[in-house]
Order: C-alpha cells, then sequence, then structure tokens
C-alpha cells in the first residue's frame, strides 16, 4: 500500500467520526417527530383541521338520536363536531328548541350556517367555529356526538366536568369505554346496523 492510501484512509475515518453529531442530530429531528405523530389532536387543533373524517349522520339516525334524547321544547341542543348542522338544525325545526353547533372546520361552520338559513332557523342557533374540547358547553341540555371511539373517550371528562346532573348526551356508533350507556338502541340505515348510545350526566 502506498503512502497515499494511508492517508486516504485517515481521512474517510476522521469524516466518518465527525459525521456523528450530524446523524445524532438527524435521529433527534426522527424522534421528534415520531413523538409529534403520535398527538394527532395537538398538532390539528393547531391547524385548525378536525380530528376525524367528515361523515354525514343519516336523517334516520339523526330522528332516532332525538327520539332517544327525548329532546322537548326549551332545551339547549349542541352538537359537537356538527358537520353540516343537521342534528341541530331538525332539533330547532321540529321540537321548538334552540341550539349551538360546534366545529373546528369553518367550512362545516360555514354550511351549517347557510343550511340553516334555508331551514329558516338561523335566529336560534348559534355558529361556534372551535375546538370542541375547550369550547363552553356548561348551558347544554343535550349533547350530540359523532365523533370517533378516542375522541369520545377525550371529551368524556369534560361532559362529566361541565354540564349539569340530567344533561342526556347522544353517540352516534362510538361509546364511552367503562362509561355504561343508560340505552342504546340499534338503526338499520344505508344497509348498517348503527348503535345510538343514551347517557345521563349524574350528580356531581
Amino acid at each position: 500500500m502506498s503512502e497515499a492510501a494511508p492517508l486516504q484512509a485517515r481521512r474517510q475515518g476522521s469524516a466518518g467520526w465527525r459525521s456523528i453529531p450530524w446523524l445524532t442530530l438527524l435521529l433527534g429531528w426522527w424522534a421528534a417527530g415520531a413523538v409529534i405523530a403520535q398527538q394527532p389532536h395537538a398538532v390539528s387543533r393547531e391547524r385548525g383541521v378536525p380530528d376525524v373524517r367528515y361523515e354525514p349522520t343519516p336523517v334516520d339516525v339523526t330522528q332516532a338520536m332525538l327520539r332517544l334524547a327525548q329532546v322537548k321544547a326549551g332545551d339547549i341542543v349542541y352538537d359537537l363536531g356538527c358537520g353540516d348542522g343537521r342534528i341541530v338544525i331538525d332539533a330547532v325545526r321540529q321540537r321548538g328548541v334552540s341550539g349551538v353547533c360546534v366545529d373546528i372546520d369553518p367550512q362545516r361552520i360555514a354550511e351549517s350556517r347557510e343550511n340553516a338559513r334555508r331551514a329558516g332557523v338561523s335566529s336560534r342557533i348559534r355558529f361556534v367555529n372551535d375546538d370542541l374540547l375547550t369550547t363552553n358547553i356548561g348551558d347544554a341540555t343535550v349533547v350530540m356526538l359523532f365523533l370517533s371511539e378516542q375522541l369520545n373517550l377525550a371529551v368524556r371528562p369534560k361532559l362529566l366536568r361541565e354540564l349539569r346532573p340530567g344533561t342526556r348526551v347522544v353517540s352516534h356508533w362510538h361509546d364511552m369505554g367503562d362509561w355504561k350507556p343508560q340505552n342504546t338502541v340499534q338503526v338499520r340505515s344505508q344497509g348498517i346496523r348503527r348503535p345510538v348510545y343514551l347517557w345521563t350526566i349524574p350528580p356531581h
């Protein structure tokens, strides 16, 4: 081996050692990204992006939710993650209540406003473009949900903490873990059996 060869080898080895801090930094960036990826609620809410894919509730399921909650005149019906507003709009139009549509997606709130305007019930509905985990829900007497299993569990402590005893909570499709529902009905809609759950907020 020539004199140049060991020198070249030493230079390559030296460059390899010098690259280790960069490798460590890159691994650190990758690890940080992995941690962020495991926190979808925090990241998405910073950007105003919904946590769940938008899927309108079928009309027959909406009616079943209103019946199960025994919505009546004088109620204040909240829909957390309201989508196009159809549940609150039907409640206001059919049951003589007032309502609140809450959604983190401004497009959904815009649709809700327009649908309420067309239905002639805009004056009885408040529209809130906000994160359902932080918005104030203390005046609700009925809360409607069509979210996800994870988001139901995330919102459960808020419901129990902020809602008054006797407030009814209805969820389409997803339950609340070990919080046993007071009643459950199965609605066959669009060829699928869809569970609808009812809870009542207990005394604090």
